[in-house]
């Protein structure tokens, strides 16, 4: 492994990928130029394990660890794993269990629609996606997107009657996410810069970015956060990170080269 002492944490949607196309093009140049660095690029996104492998072999970036489901799990390429230890480090809830939960709130009244309760077709229509790709955003292991179909007051309701069973919810850019409690993208940046020292033998920073109101834990952990401009969910930071975070004037793979110039310049 080089004696890399940076890691590029990275959200996709609205970020590395544009909101509506999902392409990345813009950002080529700099993909090209930390892969020439050894820098490792590594995805911290709310898709599926199913999704991000496929990307993450398009973008280039197998090689890196990813982090998927809003930092639920963790996808170890062979040079990251410790003896015995498998391709996936789970830290976040089974979704059979999350899926219980939301029957039993949807019977007490609570309005909404998850992954779980519609077809990939759906999906597609809901995403923007080709179908081939919702049929791996459908994939769910440790997280369910929902349509909320009511108010912020009662979404705050649903998110307390989830914490009785140690869930909550966390705001994406089209979808609430319900994840496990104490598990965000932060706490998985943080357990693969620690695994990084503990593998590679010496400490490391890290630059993140991200546009949506999931990736503030993320942002929190980086030594260098980058939010990236998303019009569509204007993201409210807390006082301190905001201090220290780079806000770009652009959105989506603009706004993440228009990120990495501000804390980079040159690799």
């Amino acid at each position: 492994m080089p004696r890399a002492a940076l890691l590029i944490f990275t959200d996709l949607d609205g970020s590395l990928l544009d909101h509506h196309s999902y392409s990345w093009a813009p950002a080529s140049a700099w993909l090209a130029q930390l892969r020439r660095a050894n820098i490792p690029l590594i995805i911290n996104s709310s898709k599926t394990r199913a999704e991000v492998s496929a990307l993450s072999a398009e973008l280039g970036t197998s090689d890196a660890p990813c982090v998927v489901e809003n930092g639920a799990a963790i996808l170890l390429p062979p040079r990251w794993r410790q003896q015995q230890e498998g391709a996936v480090v789970t830290l976040g809830a089974d979704i059979g269990h999350i899926r219980r939960v939301l029957a039993e709130l949807r019977a007490q009244g609570f309005a909404f629609e998850g992954f779980g309760d519609v077809t990939p077709q759906r999906v597609a229509e809901w995403t923007g996606l080709p179908l081939p790709k919702a049929k791996l955003a459908w994939q769910r292991e440790a997280t369910e997107p929902l349509l909320w179909h009511e108010n912020e007051q009662r979404l705050e309701a649903f998110t307390q009657a989830l914490a009785q069973h140690q869930l909550t919810t966390v705001r994406g850019g089209r979808f609430v996410h319900v994840v496990a409690k104490d598990v965000d993208k932060g706490r998985a940046l943080i357990w693969l810069k620690a695994r990084y020292s503990t593998l590679f033998g010496h400490q490391c920073r890290c630059l993140a970015l991200g546009d949506g109101a999931n990736d503030i834990a993320m942002l929190s952990a980086a030594d260098m956060p980058v939010l990236i401009r998303n019009d569509a969910s204007r993201v409210q930071l807390p006082r301190e990170l905001k201090a220290r975070c780079y806000l770009t004037l652009q959105s989506g793979p603009t706004g993440w080269c228009e990120g990495l110039d501000h804390w980079l310049r040159k690799v």
